[in-house]
Order: C-alpha cells, then structure tokens, then sequence
C-alpha cells in the first residue's frame, strides 16, 4: 500500500448521510492503495453489529451493508472503539467482517506517524 487514510466515523441510522458517505470515502482511499482504518465511535460502534446496516439504503448510493462488506473484502479494516461498544452492551461475538474491537491506544499507533483523517 502507498499510504495510509483513517475515516472516523460517529453516526449510525441516526445519521445514514453520514454514515453512508464514511464508507464510499473509506472505499475510495482503499481503491487509491491506502491502507485504510474506518474508527467507530460514540453511536458509530452500531454499525459493527451483523445485520444492523441491513436496511440503511441512501438514494444515490450503494446499500450501507454492501459499502461496508466491499470496504472489508478489500482489506479495508473496522476500527470498533471498545468502551462505546461496551456501554450500548453490543454482542462482540456478532461482528461484521473486518471489525475488530479496539482500545484508544490502537487508533493512536495508526494515525501516529501523521497519516491523515476525516471525520464524519
């Protein structure tokens, strides 16, 4: 890979605009060669759940679930950050593809080195 690209991502179906375009933007830097990290937080950690952007869909863009499932069968990875993740009691054993359950100190080590990142 050339690079690195983090997309930081805060918004679930309580925002699908958002959320939806954290990961057509993901995609792309992935199709651009960077080495790609998605971070979810605050209600963000949703979207690490199996089956919970099954039925977020905005005009103009590709189903959430498919961007999300492209982005991890590109080599993209799911940045899922722990403590959000623990205080909406999500299941961890119900992850999607490519997510991974981290501490802060994980999207420190990445972003460290100066490589750039969006937040939605």
């Amino acid at each position: 890979m050339a690079g690195k690209f983090c997309v930081s991502l805060t918004r679930a179906g309580d925002d699908p605009d958002r959320a939806t375009v954290a990961f057509v933007l993901a995609g792309a830097a992935l199709g651009s060669e960077q080495e790609t990290v998605v971070f979810l937080s605050t209600e963000g950690v949703r979207l690490a759940e199996r089956g919970y952007a099954d039925d977020i869909h905005e005009g103009g863009f590709l189903p959430l679930a498919e961007l999300m499932a492209t982005f991890a069968g590109g080599g993209g990875e799911i940045y899922v950050c722990a403590p959000f993740f623990s205080k909406r009691g999500l299941d961890a054993d119900n992850l999607v593809d490519g997510a991974v359950i981290v501490g802060g100190a994980k999207l420190v080590e990445f972003l460290a080195g100066g490589t750039p990142s969006v937040s939605y």
